[in-house]
Parts: C-alpha cells; structure tokens; sequence
C-alpha cells in the first residue's frame, strides 16, 4: 500500500516539473516538430496584412495589324490614238455656165413666192436678225450674231447648237442649203483695213462654197445708213456712207472674181442725199418693219437659179 502510494506521489511530481519546464503547447519558444523554434509573431485581428510593393500591372501593347498589302495598280492602257476626222470630200468648184453675167448685180424679175425661203440660210449681225424678225418672211435658217464682222466669221463662237458653241460656218456645216445669203460690213466701218476686208470676203465664199457646193451664194450689198439718226443715238462716228460705199465696191468686186450672185440693196434704199431715208429707221442703221418687208421684196424679185449660174 505504501509502495502504491509513493509512485503515485512520483508521478505527481514528473508531471509537475513538465510543467514548469514549458512544455505546455502555448509556450512561445516550444520546438515544432522539426525540432526548429519559431520565431514568426503571433497573429492579431487588429494588425494590418501587409502585402509586398506590387507594381502596376503593364498591359501588353495591342498587336498591330498587318498592313493590307497594296494591290497593285491596274496597268493604264494606252488611250487609242484618235483617228482625225476625215475632211469634207472636196468638190470642185461649180463652173460657170456662161450664160450669167457676175460682173454685175442680180437683175430684177417676178417675185418668187415665200416658199423660194425654205432652204435658205441667212448670215449676218443684227440687221439680218431684225430683218428675219420683222419682215414677215418666216423661214429661212438664222445663222446670226449681233456684233459679228467679216474677220470673224470663222473663228468667233457665236451660236450654240444642241449645246455645243459653234462659229457661224460650223453651224452652216449641219445641214445642206439651196440659197446662201451673206450680209456683213456695217460692224467692219470702225476698222481701217479694206484690203483685209476685201480679202475676208472671198475667203467666207471659199469657205461657204466647201461646206454648201449645191447652193447659190448671194453677197447682199449694204443698205446705207442715216448718218443724222446715229448722230442723235449712238453717235457712233465711223458709220458713215462714204466708207460704206467703199465696202459695196469690195463686195461687189470679190463676188465677180468668186463667180456668186451680188444683191444691190444699196441703190433700193438710197434717197437723193445718198443716205438711208430718216424714217427707215430708229438708231440710222436697224431697220424698221416697213424697211424690212421692202428688203424681203427685194429679195423676192432679185433670185437666180443655181442652174443658170452653173453648169451641172
């Protein structure tokens, strides 16, 4: 009994002394179980989780696209050459057949009727403008041009044809004429060049006679003007008989030496003062109403057949 007693006592004491020793599993420097202390403090819920310095994450640079490759360019086909447009087919000049004598004006006959008109064009500046618009004639192709001269007739587009601007002599090349009637030289007085004149009028026949070689071509001499009514209008100096009578003699001339019809409406409207009558007119050189329909008479009873002219 007293043998029990004292192990028990012993053990008491064993226990004890581990005790005291640290062995209890709270105690700070107890080894882990690798036999190693841990030194890490203990955890507290108020403490801060402190996290290393991180730095900012670098987003990766966006991938570039491949550049589309560059087709290559069509290869530019040569425009084809542009074949120049063939001349008019030259014809010969019509000859004369003799019996028509062009050294001297039309001569006067029965009027024709109005119809006579159908196919005939008229080129001029704005007194063969008013003359197609006040005289009561309605046919007759307009080819005209207010300020037009002689020394332009081929190069100053003046009209518009289906959109297009033409010269006077393009716009005689739509379409074939029977009659042809040439009226310029009161917008040439302001020029001192009468052989220039002169020379101007047989190249427009040349010219005329290419494009129209079955027409008759007729030179309208110049009606005088009224040298008192352009003084009180447009004081216009330059438009004065004396040189105008000049221009008829070189029209007249050209049109023999070319073989066309000369018109003398000059020695129709001429007064005893050898100037347009006072009346005929507004400004002394546009023609009224009354003036227009004697010019259409004129014309009406000084024509001539193409056949008589030439031989076919």
């Amino acid at each position: 009994m007293k043998f029990r007693s004292f192990n028990r006592i012993l053990i008491a004491g064993i226990l004890s002394a581990l005790v005291l020793t640290g062995c209890s599993t709270g105690d700070k420097s107890a080894p882990s179980a690798s036999g190693s202390s841990s030194s890490a403090p203990a955890s507290s819920s108020s403490a801060a989780v402190s996290t290393p310095d991180q730095s900012p994450e670098q987003k990766p640079e966006p991938e570039k696209k491949p550049e589309p490759e560059k087709k290559p360019e069509p290869e530019k086909k040569p425009e084809p050459e542009k074949k120049p447009e063939p001349a008019p087919e030259q014809k010969p000049a019509p000859q004369p057949s003799g019996s028509y004598n062009f050294s001297k004006p039309a001569p006067k006959h029965e009027a024709v009727d109005l119809s006579y008109f159908d196919d005939a064009a008229f080129i001029g500046d704005s007194r063969t403008d008013g003359f197609l618009l006040y005289s009561g004639i309605g046919r007759g192709k307009n080819l005209t041009s207010n300020g037009l001269s002689i020394f332009k007739l081929g190069t100053k587009k003046a009209l518009t044809v289906n959109g297009k601007e033409m010269t006077l002599l393009e716009a005689l090349a739509q379409q074939q004429y029977g009659k042809v009637y040439l009226s310029l030289g009161i917008n040439e007085l302001g020029y001192n060049n009468d052989n220039g004149f002169y020379q101007s009028y047989c190249d427009a026949i040349d010219q005329i006679r290419k494009l129209q070689p079955n027409a008759v071509i007729y030179i309208q001499g110049l009606i005088p003007v009224n040298e008192k009514r352009v003084a009180e209008t447009s004081k216009r100096s330059y438009l004065e008989n004396n040189h105008l009578r000049v221009y008829n003699d070189l029209m007249k001339k050209a049109a023999k030496e070319k073989q066309v019809v000369f018109l003398d409406l000059y020695s129709e409207f001429v007064d005893g003062n050898g100037s347009l009558p006072y009346d005929s007119s507004k400004d002394g050189v546009h023609l009224n109403s009354k003036a227009c329909k004697k010019w259409l008479g004129y014309l009406q009873t000084h024509t001539v057949d193409h056949s008589t002219l030439y031989k076919s």
